[in-house]
């Protein structure tokens, strides 16, 4: 039986429950609710089983809403919540989210944090030492000038697993590569350290974007990480912005070029479930 096929990276809002100061000023195609319904047709048309549900909001409320949707929606596969890592309480909180099955990970927003190298803070370590004991996953959401931090922060936690979302965000819109393709290879050289290949049209051209633009930057992470440690994941329904969830995903493969069916399979799914340790 082949493995599930898993978007690894989306969200859920309501923008009656939590304020997402994130958003764009002004109208905007993501000012409204995106729930689980809205998704469903989406994933049955492209052929997406199970989905990985991400923060968009710093909160444990939010952490808990997200954990009861995926309570009561099958395809949902996990949940990577946001906690306040550097709380002197974490370990508690940490426990007491870990009884919610479908907990798989945690995610701090390090790209916008005040402090630009939270990553390498005392009180940010002490947190992620806390998942790390507790086997929980880490989605580092960094921008590119960001990933020279990880490298330390993986010799400080060598048994913290970690996925760079959204291939960390890279200038597409203006076709730069470097210093980019240098400090990401750095961080593929960290073993147990995945990739997402996410997020990538929000980082392009609105406007005008091409899945040509795209394949510098996911042909050089498939070059250093390999088909083993990249995963496939939409970033719906921030991708609206640029994409439809139809055309990510297909942008996404084109981009990937030519590569086997078993290949192909680890980075539409089987690469999310080892990672995270789906229960699919």
């Amino acid at each position: 039986m082949k493995n599930p096929t898993v978007d690894s990276h989306h969200h859920f809002w309501e923008l009656s429950r939590f304020h997402y100061g994130w958003m764009p000023p002004g109208d905007s195609v993501l000012k409204k609710d995106y729930l689980p319904d809205d998704m469903r047709p989406l994933l049955e048309r492209n052929g997406i089983d199970k989905t990985v549900l991400v923060q968009a909001h710093e909160s444990l409320d939010e952490a808990n809403w997200l954990l009861g949707l995926a309570d009561s929606n099958d395809f949902i596969a996990g949940v990577v919540a946001w906690v306040d890592l550097v709380a002197p309480n974490v370990g508690h909180v940490l426990d007491e989210l870990m009884k919610r099955p479908k907990l798989v990970g945690v995610r701090h927003g390090v790209e916008h944090d005040p402090d630009q190298s939270w990553l390498t803070r005392d009180a940010s370590i002490r947190g992620l030492k806390e998942l790390a004991k507790r086997g929980i996953r880490y989605d580092a959401l960094t921008r590119p000038h960001q990933l020279e931090q990880v490298p330390p922060l993986a010799d400080e936690i060598p048994d913290l697993r970690m996925v760079i979302d959204h291939i960390s965000k890279p200038p597409i819109a203006s076709g730069e590569v470097s210093p980019w393709d240098q400090d990401i290879a750095r961080v593929a050289e960290i073993p147990g350290v995945y990739c997402k290949v996410s997020g990538m049209v929000t980082e392009a051209d609105h406007a005008a974007w091409k899945p040509d633009d795209l394949k510098p930057y996911v042909q050089r992470v498939i070059e250093v990480f390999g088909l083993d440690r990249l995963m496939f994941g939409s970033d719906w329904p921030v991708c609206l912005l640029a994409s439809s969830y139809d055309d990510v995903v297909s942008a996404a493969l084109e981009s990937v070029g030519v590569i086997s069916a078993e290949d192909r399979a680890k980075l539409m799914g089987g690469n999310a479930i080892a990672f995270y340790g789906l229960d699919v």
